[in-house]
C-alpha cells in the first residue's frame, strides 16, 4: 500500500468524520421543543435519511460504486 495514500486517507477520514459528528449533533439540537415544533413523522424522515446515507457510505467504502445524488426535504 502506498504510504502517502494511506496518510492522506487517514487525514481526510478523521477530519470528515469529525465534521459529520458535529453536524449530527447540530441536527440533534433541533430536539429542543421550546424552540421548534415538529412531529414524529419529521423525526422519522430525518433519521431515515441519515440512516440511508450511512448505509450508502458503508457500501462505498466496502466496494467501488458511483456517488448518488442525495436530496433531503421535510
Amino acid at each position: 500500500m502506498d504510504l502517502k495514500k494511506k496518510e492522506k486517507f487517514v487525514q481526510l477520514a478523521e477530519r470528515r468524520t469529525e465534521n459529520a459528528i458535529k453536524s449530527i449533533r447540530v441536527i440533534g439540537k433541533l430536539g429542543n421543543k421550546s424552540h421548534y415544533e415538529y412531529d414524529e413523522k419529521d423525526v422519522r424522515k430525518i433519521v431515515g435519511a441519515l440512516t440511508k446515507e450511512l448505509e450508502a457510505m458503508k457500501q462505498r467504502l466496502s466496494t467501488q460504486s458511483d456517488d448518488e445524488a442525495i436530496e433531503f426535504k421535510l
